[in-house]
């Protein structure tokens, strides 16, 4: 039986290559999408056509859900059990933005719950579900190894003052990393955190020609965009349990954008 992942925000962009890569291993896949169900399917296409490229057979099931919502998050769970019966790797990865970026001396409530709702509490909440079923898989088989992946972001410790709702979004998610890893570990379930810098997707497209400036001016050691496939090859390396002695690790996807420099 194939290994099970299922990956939130999966439709586009960094949750894209996240599905991608994983379906080359021969992951079945639960791709979680919000509203747009055609990109979903034009990436469980891509993901079935890069496992055929090596010679794997894997399933792909979209299921919209709304993870900001308790009912959503559970409806989300009940399926992927329902149509594969077990869940090896969850990863966190849906988020968004604000709708607008303000100075947070003008951010509204609004803004800070929504991004809070959609980027923390979702997260949080869906990773203790899968947690809950991941111990009694565990529990049944010993050789079973989960692992829980939270994509957070650079902006965890580099602050934007225009859409501080964000950053602080992604600086819970760096401690609930941690608190899970802690809380898991017994069961044998390894949490990871991966920090993508500046990657190419449809989130940075309004700021792209600011964020083209930056990189070449050498923001980052490596001086181009990232891609999704770049961070989709760090969760596949933990999927392949490559990282066996680490457990709420950092992982940085940002060409050397978080070294300090003089």
């Amino acid at each position: 039986m194939n290994p099970v992942a299922l990956i939130t925000g999966g439709s586009r962009g960094i949750g894209r290559g996240i599905a991608i890569e994983l379906a080359r291993l021969g992951y079945s896949l639960v791709i979680n999408h919000a509203t747009n169900r055609e990109a979903a399917q034009r990436t469980r296409k891509d993901c079935i056509d890069a496992s055929r490229s090596r010679k794997k057979k894997i399933r792909v099931e979209i299921v919209q859900a709304d993870i900001s919502k308790h009912a959503a998050r559970k409806r989300l769970i009940e399926i992927t059990r329902s149509k594969f019966k077990r869940l090896d790797v969850l990863v966190n990865n849906a988020g968004i933005g604000p709708r607008v970026r303000k100075d947070i001396l003008e951010a509204s409530e609004k803004s800070f719950d929504e991004v809070l709702s959609t980027n923390l509490k979702g997260p949080y909440f869906l990773t203790q579900l899968a947690a809950r079923w991941m111990a009694v898989l565990r529990a049944q088989n010993p050789e079973y190894r989960a692992k829980i992946i939270i994509v957070s972001s650079i902006s965890a410790v580099t602050a934007s003052v225009n859409r501080g709702e964000y950053c602080i979004s992604k600086a819970g998610l760096s401690m609930m990393a941690k608190l899970y890893a802690l809380r898991l570990a017994d069961l044998g379930i390894n949490v990871y955190e991966i920090r993508p810098g500046i990657i190419e997707s449809d989130m940075v497209l309004p700021v792209k020609p600011k964020y083209d400036k930056m990189i070449d001016n050498g923001i980052s050691p490596i001086r181009r965009w990232g891609q999704p496939e770049d961070v989709g090859k760090a969760v596949a390396a933990i999927a392949q349990d490559l990282l066996p002695f680490s457990t709420g690790e950092v992982i940085y996807v940002d060409g050397g954008l978080h070294i300090q420099r003089l």
